[in-house]
């Protein structure tokens, strides 16, 4: 089978060429500069011809198992094909479902039910989704519960990746208590309910942190996961992560520890929705200003998928070049995650790719195609 796509904007590693790209069974045979005569090319009209892009780190996947408070999808696998089709209409090709181990909240029981529903549905539904799906699992730090969930699920053939997670009030993103205070009364809890439950979730959490980090880190190791801290604040944050076995410091808050993560030999992973919105929703540094400061490796959804590409779009009107920003969600993803088979427009990777137009500042997928089957 061969695909010959033509008149496109190729989004190559240092350049956009006008050019030609070849599938062929699956792969990339051929990028070539100029047009091809052939008369079943494709003519992309000029769009952009990238890689799929590869998200680490995405929570979309529980918004459609607990698309409402209380409620619980009552089909796993519809659900996660919605996420899936939502993640392809995105253009995002290869995707780490993060999916929590433990909870920070215990009135919230729906994670904990959820658990292994979703780490099943992620397996078992391999042969129906049209994006490739790995498992990223978000560690709970602060539940006392966590290694009892998580250590039965650490030989997941589709775990590729873990998070140390501390969301105890004082420490890395709700460091400051005021915003989370602000937070808490703004999802319409009363003043004594927000007082109780952060005196109850500090003491919970330093105690939980204290017996969970080193244990859980060592049964992560020893299983062979990459591992990443999670919101690092200050450089003690990243010399722990390094002592831990973290090769990732993920969605640093401060340049202080973006900086600390380089100098210790840490990649960095931002979210997406901070360079759309131009900054963080809970106090934290731009992203934005750690891809000018050279500081940031690679860009996850997070929250939103459609913030992957939008996200690129924008670093790039606004002074980086598309091929670095584009990178971000490409190249240096699949470099993080050990994915030497994609993220890049070369013969002999996969041929995922994503074909889009820019319309003012905002990008529209055209066409997303994985393993050179168009799913979108």
């Amino acid at each position: 089978m061969e695909t010959v796509f033509t008149n496109a904007r190729l989004v190559l590693e240092d350049e956009v060429i006008d050019g030609t790209l070849v599938v062929r069974d699956g792969r990339i045979a051929a990028v070539e500069e100029g047009r091809s005569s052939l008369s079943g090319a494709v003519d992309c009209a000029g769009d952009y011809l990238a890689p799929g892009l590869i998200d680490l780190h995405t929570d979309a996947l529980e918004n459609h198992f607990v698309p409402r408070p209380k409620v619980i999808w009552p089909d796993a696998r519809a659900a996660a094909l919605a996420h899936d089709g939502q993640t392809v209409a995105a253009g995002i090709t290869t995707v780490f479902d993060a999916i929590c181990a433990g909870g920070f909240d215990q009135t919230k029981s729906a994670r904990k039910e959820l658990f292994t529903i979703m780490l099943d549905a992620v397996e078992e539904g391999a042969p129906y989704f049209r994006a490739d799906h790995h498992i990223h699992l978000r560690c709970e730090l602060t539940d006392p519960g966590l290694l009892e969930l998580a250590e039965p699920e650490l030989n997941r053939g589709r775990l590729g990746l873990a998070s140390l997670m501390d969301h105890t009030p004082g420490a890395r993103q709700w460091r400051n208590v005021d915003q989370l205070r602000t937070y808490l009364l703004g999802i319409g809890k009363t003043t004594e309910d927000v007082e109780r439950e952060l005196a109850e979730r500090t003491a919970r959490g330093q105690a939980a942190v204290a017996a969970n980090f080193d244990r859980l880190a060592a049964l992560l190791r020893d299983a062979g996961v990459a591992l990443a801290s999670h919101d690092d604040t200050t450089p003690e944050h990243v010399a722990d992560a390094k002592a831990a076995g973290c090769t990732i410091s993920e969605f640093p808050t401060t340049q202080e520890a973006a900086h600390a993560a380089h100098a210790e030999g840490l990649t960095t992973i931002g979210g997406a929705p901070n360079v759309v919105r131009g900054g963080s929703h809970s106090g934290g540094v731009a992203m934005k200003d750690l891809v000018a400061a050279g500081l940031l490796d690679a860009l996850a959804s997070d929250y939103v998928p459609a913030s992957m590409l939008q996200a690129a779009v924008k670093l790039s009107q606004d002074g980086v070049s598309l091929p670095r920003a584009l990178a971000l969600v490409t190249a240096r993803p699949a470099d993080l995650a050990g994915l030497s088979d994609r993220g890049r427009l070369a013969p002999g990777l996969r041929a995922d790719l994503l074909r889009f137009r820019i319309v003012g500042p905002t990008p529209v997928v055209r066409e997303v195609q994985v393993e050179g089957a168009r799913v979108f």
